[in-house]
C-alpha cells in the first residue's frame, strides 16, 4: 500500500500551478479530457490550480499570471514535442514531464528507433518515407503487412495497417493528411502491452487486447470492446524482465519525469519497442492510470506525484547549475 501524503497542508510547496491542455494538434479532444481531469484532481488536493488553453496567447497567459510551475497535460506536436517545454525553460518556469530533448526525441519514431537500435534494443524493421513513391519502395524493402503511420502524431492518428499493395495510395493519404514524414513499419504479430512509468518506477503492465485490427484511435477513446488486462497474466519474472526493457527504452530517448512505452512481444517473444509517450492520457479510458490503480495508487495521488517530479526536477536543474 502506497504510504504516499497528499494533504491540502503540503499544497503551498507548488505554489500557482498552471494546467496547459487543448492546443491546436490533432490530439486536441483527448487533450482537453486530460487536462479537465487532472485540474480536477489537483483542486481536490488544494492545489491553486488553473486551466489554460493553449490555442492562444499561451506565452501572454502565462507571463500574466504569476504561476509557480506547469502541469503539461498536452498530447501531440506543439505540447509534446519540445517546442512548449523550449519556452518554458526559458521563462524558467518548472513543469512536469521531460525535457526538450527527451520530449523531441520520444515524439520522433524514427529517431527513436535509431537510438534503440543503437543501443541493441529492438524494434520492427522501419522506414522513414516522404511520398507515396517512398512507400511502394518500402514495401518493396520490407514487405507486407506493415503498419503506416505520420512520424510525429500519437493516438493512433493517421495510422493503418496495409497489407495489399492496391492500398497503398490509400495508406499515405491517410497517414500523409497529417503531415509528409510518415514511418513505415514491419507489422509484429503478438501481444501488445504498455508500461507506465513514473520516475524510475515501471508500473504495472497492462495487455491490450481489441477485436480491431489493432490498438487504434477507435479502440482507444470511442468504444467499449478494448480489453485492458491488468495483472497481466505473466509470470512475475517474465514481467520484470519486459519492465526493465521498457526502462532503458525510455531512459534512452532522454525521457524523464513519467511516460508510457508501448510494445510488442511477438510469437517467438522477443520484446518488440514500439513508441515512447512523454505526456499520456489521463482520461477515462486512459492506461497510466489502470497500472498505477493496480500498484496502490489512486487518480489524485498519480496526479500529485507527477506534479512533485516537477520540483525534483528544478531542484537538480539549479543544484547542476551551482
Amino acid at each position: 500500500m502506497s504510504t504516499f501524503k497528499s494533504t491540502e497542508s503540503n499544497a503551498y510547496q507548488y505554489g500557482k500551478v498552471a494546467v496547459l491542455m487543448g492546443g491546436n494538434s490533432a490530439e486536441r479532444i483527448i487533450s482537453l479530457e486530460t487536462g479537465r481531469a487532472v485540474h480536477a484532481a489537483l483542486n481536490r488536493s488544494g492545489i491553486d490550480a488553473v486551466a489554460l488553453d493553449t490555442r492562444d496567447n499561451i506565452t501572454e497567459k502565462l507571463l500574466a499570471g504569476n504561476f509557480d510551475r506547469v502541469f503539461i497535460a498536452l498530447h501531440g506536436r506543439g505540447g509534446e514535442d519540445g517546442v512548449l517545454q523550449g519556452a518554458l525553460d526559458t521563462l524558467a518556469l518548472p513543469y512536469t514531464g521531460s525535457g526538450v530533448l527527451g520530449s523531441a526525441l520520444a515524439m520522433d519514431k524514427v529517431r527513436s528507433k535509431y537510438i534503440w537500435k543503437q543501443q541493441g534494443l529492438k524494434t520492427p524493421d522501419f522506414m522513414e518515407v516522404n511520398s507515396e513513391q517512398d512507400l511502394v519502395m518500402a514495401v518493396d524493402k520490407i514487405g507486407l503487412p506493415m503498419m503506416v503511420k505520420p512520424v510525429h502524431e500519437g493516438s493512433s492518428c493517421g495510422a493503418s495497417k496495409l497489407s495489399e499493395t492496391a492500398d497503398i495510395s490509400k495508406a499515405w493519404r491517410i497517414a500523409g493528411q497529417f503531415e509528409d514524414s510518415v514511418l513505415a513499419e514491419r507489422w509484429i504479430d503478438g501481444d501488445e502491452y504498455t508500461a507506465g512509468i513514473l520516475g524510475q518506477q515501471v508500473l504495472p503492465l497492462i495487455l491490450l487486447k481489441t477485436p480491431h485490427e489493432f490498438y487504434d484511435y477507435r479502440a482507444k477513446y470511442e468504444v467499449e470492446s478494448t480489453e485492458y488486462i491488468c495483472p497481466c497474466g505473466l509470470d512475475l519474472g517474465r514481467e520484470e524482465e519486459i519492465k526493465s526493457i521498457a526502462l532503458q527504452a525510455f531512459n534512452n530517448v532522454g525521457a524523464s519525469g513519467w511516460g508510457r512505452v508501448d510494445l510488442i512481444v511477438d510469437d517467438s517473444g522477443e520484446v518488440n519497442l514500439i513508441e515512447v509517450n512523454t505526456i499520456p492520457g489521463m482520461t477515462g479510458h486512459s492506461l497510466v492510470p489502470m497500472a498505477a490503480k493496480q500498484a496502490g495508487i489512486e487518480f489524485d495521488e498519480l496526479v500529485l506525484r507527477i506534479l512533485g517530479s516537477s520540483c525534483e526536477v528544478h531542484a537538480v536543474e539549479e543544484s547542476a547549475s551551482a
